[in-house]
């Protein structure tokens, strides 16, 4: 069976980074994290970042850019993943005003430009969805359903979230199995499992966990499980901590 490695998004302990980023990655690598996924560099050109990463034995998984910097800046974005050894650039949100339904032809257009430039230097493109790409469009299918059948499986990959996937209704194992040659990169999270439906560390039982852990065991097409917990009632690294057992046992 292949060995997946596991990541933490840092977006996760964006607080305790923007006090002290080096030292937040050392507490990460304590933990017995193989990676993480960026959500910037902490003011660190990426060949200095590379070089933190490589001291505290940590592999940069993947990066969040920026839908903009994706555009505007494609091909820094290739160099940085490439001095980083990051496989992988995400589109990771789009803002409430790129929604509408000329936003996504829009998006779809740039997935495939950035994504076809991305390909040819070996990065790949990825795009983290949210539960807001599920709504549908005014021909039935869903944003999301949209953006993987327009753009080319070559050139746009998945990083599936399956918190948001389970938020809006769906099964996160049959999105993966759907598009299980496009995606690489699968975010952890769990849900709380009374009302409010908040983010919970991983085993909180909101998710089904099991189904997409046993995909990605057996698909063969899985990089990286990636960490992730948007908002946390207890101490952020408790919660990774927490969530990083629950993957061990």
């Amino acid at each position: 069976m292949k060995h997946i490695p596991i990541a933490l998004q840092m977006y996760t302990l964006r607080n305790e980074a923007e006090q002290d980023f080096t030292g937040t990655l050392k507490k990460v690598s304590g933990l017995g994290y193989e990676g993480v996924e960026l959500a910037g560099y902490g003011g660190l050109e990426a060949r200095k970042l590379k070089e933190v990463l490589d001291h505290l034995g940590l592999k940069a998984a993947s990066s969040h850019i920026p839908l903009a910097e994706l555009r505007d800046e494609t091909e820094k974005v290739i160099d940085d993943q490439k001095v980083l050894g990051s496989r992988y650039a995400v589109c990771p949100y789009l803002a409430p005003e790129e929604r509408t339904e000329n936003d996504y032809i829009r998006l779809i257009n740039d997935l495939n430009e950035i994504g076809e430039k991305c390909a040819g230097e070996g990065i790949a493109l990825c795009y983290h969805n949210h539960d807001f790409e599920l709504t549908s469009l005014s021909d039935g299918r869903s944003a999301l359903e949209t953006i993987f059948e327009e753009t080319n499986p070559e050139w746009v990959k998945a990083e599936f979230d399956i918190f948001w996937l389970t938020f809006a209704g769906e099964k996160p194992a049959e999105w993966l199995e759907r598009y299980k040659h496009r995606s690489p990169l699968v975010h952890l999270k769990d849900m709380t499992t009374d009302g409010e439906r908040f983010f919970g560390e991983l085993g909180a039982g909101g998710v089904d966990l099991e189904s997409v852990l046993s995909f990605g065991n057996g698909s063969g097409t899985v990089d990286w499980w990636i960490v992730e917990q948007d908002e946390c009632r207890n101490p952020p690294l408790q919660s990774v901590k927490r969530s990083l057992e629950f993957l061990k046992k």
